[in-house]
């Protein structure tokens, strides 16, 4: 098994690691950092995303081996202590933006990044920040308004429900044997 360097929250770690551990697994097994979530382990749900020399990655699309070296931020390194919030978790948690919170972290690690590059991103680079995450709980809605205000951009108008169309009778039937 080789020995990795991992530098995770600020701290250095030696790890020995199996050549095909994902980067989840050491986090979440051998770390302890339980808030990165391992969810569809195919880099679809974004629910394990964490930061990679400040960049957002999908952490069991990575082998541990692969980050020996390089700087990971998890979930547990985003509050500046204790007793307060980043602005995106506040934001979060002001907005609604959380239901069940498993897709939370990684959403948050998105957005952090983002925060970060310290400029007013636009709704659709917003939305192409979000685009790696699936929430089955919350919706969009509340998710995408934290987002816009923890980075001070303003949040789209709301967009009136699309009205259900209903089905032609004619068509509805066609093809029914009438």
């Amino acid at each position: 098994m080789p020995e990795i360097t991992l530098h995770v929250n600020g701290r250095e770690h030696r790890l020995d690691v199996p050549d095909r551990m994902l980067l989840t697994d050491a986090l979440r097994g051998r770390l302890g950092l339980t808030g990165t979530h391992g969810g569809c382990e195919h880099g679809v749900c974004g629910a394990c995303t964490v930061l990679l020399d400040d960049r957002p990655v999908r952490a069991c699309l990575i082998l541990a081996v692969q980050a020996d070296g390089h700087r990971i931020r998890t979930i547990e390194s985003v509050a500046p202590s204790e007793e307060s919030l980043h602005p995106v978790q506040e934001a979060m948690r002001d907005c609604h933006g959380l239901q069940c919170g498993f897709c939370t972290p990684g959403i948050v690690m998105s957005l952090v990044a983002l925060h970060e590059q310290d400029v007013r991103p636009d709704a659709a680079e917003i939305g192409e920040a979000l685009s790696g995450h699936l929430c089955r709980c919350t919706g969009y809605r509340n998710i995408t308004a934290a987002a816009h205000r923890a980075l001070g951009c303003p949040a789209p108008a709301a967009t009136p429900a699309a009205e259900t169309a209903r089905p032609d009778t004619d068509d509805a039937h066609e093809g029914a044997g009438r």
